[in-house]
């Protein structure tokens, strides 16, 4: 096996600590960064690297990186997948929640690739792996700025793929679909907190209690989905652009795109 130094953001939970797991036991060297460093010690267990350091903080970014660089020498593997729902109406969310949920989703994943790209493109190879989401395709009700984030992170990993090519540094979207984690608990404590009452109280109501009987009925995909498909990116030597997977991710962005507007929104509609 090819031995890859490995860096991932958002790994104290879900996602990101399953594949780090994962990719730790392969043999792969995995720096595993994230706020909740004290989450991360059965990392640390294993083998791999935990280190605090949050996104939207440039000092901390840098120094990560500055480590990673002098013990290695190299990153093979750039992960972005810190992220997180902010789920409410537009008219209920103050425009400052909304700019921390662009800080994380987009400026914060941007800063992490700005720092890393130089490496790669001295070593002229890398893979920069965005997590982005089927919400990155397709809407639901009250995610206007989570969605609004992660089709952001589509377009400006289109731009950066077409820019790094000509390096030989592939640049890869996951777009997961219902992935059994932490962010149902996020979203939902968000979406009470700013639209539990109010003119979108009944719409509100509605989507927290179709949220809760998908979670509790144990619907979604576990992360296990997640880990395999990180790991057939990081040993493709030609990957592809997109990864859909996880419940739901490629029939909803199908019928998003065939279907068009008004007839997706009854669709998503009709859950709630």
């Amino acid at each position: 096996m090819n031995k890859k130094v490995i860096f991932i953001t958002g790994a104290s939970s879900g996602m990101g600590k399953e594949t780090a797991k994962s990719l730790i036991q392969q043999g792969h060297i995995v720096y595993a960064a994230a706020r909740r460093i004290d989450q991360m010690s059965d990392l640390k267990t294993l083998g791999g690297h935990p280190v605090q350091m949050d996104v939207t903080n440039e000092n901390d970014i840098q120094k990560v990186v500055d480590t990673i660089i002098k013990e290695n020498g190299k990153i093979d593997v750039l992960w972005n997948n810190a992220g997180y729902g902010l789920y409410g109406a537009v008219e209920d969310i103050p425009v400052e929640e909304a700019r921390k949920q662009f800080e994380v989703n987009l400026f914060g994943l941007a800063a992490v690739t700005q720092k890393v790209i130089p490496y790669m493109r001295k070593a002229k190879s890398g893979t920069i792996i965005n997590t982005s989401s089927m919400g990155g395709k397709m809407y639901t009700p009250m995610g206007a700025w989570y969605h609004a984030s992660k089709h952001a992170v589509e377009g400006f990993s289109d731009c950066l793929r077409l820019e790094l090519k000509p390096f030989h540094i592939d640049v890869v979207v996951l777009e997961p679909g219902i992935i059994i984690t932490e962010f149902g608990d996020v979203m939902l404590q968000n979406i009470n907190k700013f639209s539990a009452k109010g003119a979108y109280a009944s719409l509100t109501n509605k989507l927290v209690s179709a949220t809760k009987k998908m979670y509790e009925s144990g619907q979604g995909s576990k992360s296990v989905v997640i880990s395999k498909t990180v790991t057939k990116i990081i040993n493709s030597n030609n990957p592809k652009t997109r990864y859909r997977v996880g419940l739901w991710a490629k029939p909803m962005v199908w019928m998003r795109i065939y279907l068009g507007d008004k007839l997706f929104d009854k669709i998503v509609m009709s859950q709630v």
